[in-house]
């Protein structure tokens, strides 16, 4: 028993991804090879970053850290998720909930903050170009990742303290694979509808207020590359910034999608697979979209190769 927050629950019992013996295997084995191959793009892409002096650019150190994040972001889940599989009862204890649930939403908030920040930045280089290297120096990409980690950890606070102090004496079973609000909520003893309200409106405008940033950024980016004159010069500014549409699109819809809907009964199996394709497949398609769609990464690459 834990007195201090009236938590009877000493652990919780994830119902997890059901599937049947043989698809189980598969899904392990599916999990495992896209985990490792996320931890090894997105250090890849780190290592790069920091051992090439002409990469050390607004953008690249964007990149290095949206790739150090996604690696916390994935690691907070899907290490639990592979030992789930292996298990017969998938339990996690309540402390051990609350520390996932922060990490997860704290590295999750930073990401939120990175793409509006390079969102930013593509918006400096294309609508801004001869001011750019005065806007976006060196010393603001640094202060502005700094930011990004220190504020989303800063913001995840509140959630994890709100949700750690609601009262939990039975059932324990999270119908999900990982600690996430709405699950946890409803398996407090008291259903406090006030403070559900609360956390939805608190999430829903931060994600709106990072959606809404980002998408102004390209909507004068995508302005400013119509008025380009030759159609080469309007496809060459519109690849230096399609990538990162792509994955602010995913991400952000996934996220709006899971986060800033009313509280209430939600198709469970639909939020898993949701679930699953933001904390498992965005964190390896962010490298693999960046380093494919960029033909400077590409050159330092081929250049190291022949080296």
């Amino acid at each position: 028993m834990q007195e201090g927050n009236q938590t009877y629950v000493k652990e919780f019992i994830f119902h997890g991804i059901t599937v049947n013996g043989g698809a189980q295997s598969i899904l392990f084995i599916l999990l495992l090879v896209t985990y490792t191959l996320t931890l090894t793009a997105n250090l890849s892409i780190i290592m790069l970053v920091w051992s090439n002096a002409s990469l050390h650019k607004p953008m690249y150190i964007f990149l290095g850290n949206l790739s150090f994040v996604e690696i916390w972001y994935t690691t907070s889940t899907v290490p639990k998720m592979l030992s789930g599989l292996l298990s017969r009862i998938n339990s996690i204890s309540f402390k051990g909930c609350i520390t996932q649930f922060y990490f997860f939403f704290g590295s999750g908030a930073t990401e939120h903050f990175l793409l509006s920040f390079m969102g930013y930045d593509r918006y400096l280089a294309i609508c801004h170009p001869l001011h750019y290297n005065v806007l976006m120096s060196t010393k603001k990409c640094w202060f502005l990742s700094a930011f990004s980690w220190i504020g989303a950890f800063l913001w995840t606070l509140f959630p994890v303290i709100v949700i750690s102090k609601l009262p939990f004496c039975g059932p324990n079973k999270i119908n999900h694979f990982l600690c996430d609000p709405g699950p946890l909520m409803e398996l407090s003893c008291v259903r406090d509808y006030s403070t559900e309200v609360i956390l939805t409106v608190y999430i829903a405008l931060f994600v709106f207020s990072n959606s809404f940033f980002t998408f102004i950024s390209y909507a004068f980016i995508i302005r400013t590359i119509l008025k380009i004159p030759s159609a080469s010069g309007r496809r060459k500014a519109f690849s230096t910034c399609a990538s990162h549409l792509i994955v602010v699109s995913i991400f952000f819809g996934c996220i709006m999608y899971m986060y800033t809907r009313p509280s209430g009964n939600h198709p469970f199996p639909l939020d898993k697979v949701v679930t699953v394709f933001y904390t498992v497949v965005t964190p390896l398609l962010n490298p693999v979209i960046y380093t494919l769609r960029n033909k400077e990464v590409w050159q330092v690459v081929k250049k190291m190769i022949r080296s």
